[in-house]
């Protein structure tokens, strides 16, 4: 920030100097940009700050791939800081995160009881795409029943969905966040 300008002097030099002007969002205070400048292009008038909502996308295995705690550090992070987590879209190799039969060493992260921890103590949904649990063995006891098998192995906070849970996720929120390829 240059010398001498406070930094609502700031900002408003800014918006003059780019025409920032409101446009309508889910966000109200939010301004865009539309210049090419170092600020974000999405820009929040500090006395409107509000909880974000958060839909996160985990594609990769607990223990196959970082993706998954980082997406739990991630929302960790995010219900500290005040926001909100919406969903949490388990897809692909994603989907074993809510495998009820996991049992890690014990000097490892617990990301199975991790999840379930952050479901239950943050009322975010937990769901893992049917399509990706079944080709994986993946069964809540619903689809145990239907197709025969023996036994169920999807933790009951978990919820079994298609793809349409996904797109009312990254519709019903703020931002939508993937981890993993």
């Amino acid at each position: 920030m240059p010398a001498g300008f406070s930094r609502s002097e700031n900002t408003e030099r800014h918006n003059r100097q780019h025409q920032i002007k409101p446009r309508a969002t889910n966000h109200p205070g939010a301004f865009f940009c539309s210049a090419t400048c170092n600020n974000a292009s999405l820009l929040t008038h500090p006395s409107r700050l509000q909880p974000m909502r958060f839909t996160l996308v985990v594609q990769g295995g607990p223990y196959t791939s970082q993706a998954s705690l980082s997406a739990w550090h991630f929302a960790r992070a995010v219900v500290a800081t005040g926001h909100e987590i919406y969903r949490v879209f388990f897809y692909h190799d994603g989907v074993y995160n809510g495998n009820s039969l996991l049992t890690p060493p014990q000097d490892e992260t617990d990301l199975h009881m991790a999840w379930c921890t952050l479901g239950r103590d943050h009322g975010c949904e937990l769901v893992v795409c049917i399509a990706s649990a079944l080709r994986r063995g993946m069964l809540d006891d619903g689809e145990a029943r239907r197709y025969e098998k023996p036994l169920a192995n999807l933790n009951k906070l978990f919820i079994v969905s298609g793809l349409g849970q996904l797109i009312d996720g990254a519709i019903s929120a703020d931002r939508t966040v993937t981890f993993g390829n």
